[in-house]
């Protein structure tokens, strides 16, 4: 899949309140902010989803009272990255080990993302994914 890249726009960022209402508007608004880039289907819906599993994870771990989290995404010839800020650092993501603790959301993740991982702030921390343009949802 080819998509034309707005050099007006080659990158999207927001401040959002670390609230279930905020995670819901970050994914509307990046779906609203690749329609815009003209990235549409299988592609589209992986970025998403990607999106909405980062956004759901910091409001539900890096929640800080009176801090807000940050969504950022860049446009790439061949990619997104989406990035989610928070504030708490002490908090890492990582995939479930066991059935029972939850984490399910980190493994769709990997699997959508060419890669994805966790890089420090200087309050915080931003989980990262790299999403491909190409290839989107796996196939059942």
């Amino acid at each position: 899949m080819t998509t034309p890249r707005s050099e007006d726009a080659p990158e999207f960022a927001l401040r959002l309140s670390p609230t279930p209402r905020g995670a819901r508007l970050a994914r509307l608004l990046a779906a609203h902010q690749l329609r815009t880039w003209g990235v549409a289907g299988p592609a589209a819906e992986a970025a998403e989803l990607v999106v909405a599993e980062l956004a759901s994870n910091a409001v539900r771990h890096g929640r800080v009272p009176g801090r807000d989290f940050e969504l950022r995404m860049a446009y790439g010839a061949d990619h997104v990255t989406v990035e989610l800020s928070d504030a708490r650092a002490e908090r890492r993501p990582a995939p479930a080990a066991d059935a029972g603790e939850g984490g399910y959301g980190l493994l769709l993740v990997a699997t959508l993302a060419t890669t994805w991982g966790v890089k420090p702030r200087q309050v915080g921390k931003t989980v990262w994914a790299t999403v491909p343009l190409t290839g989107g949802l796996p196939r059942q």
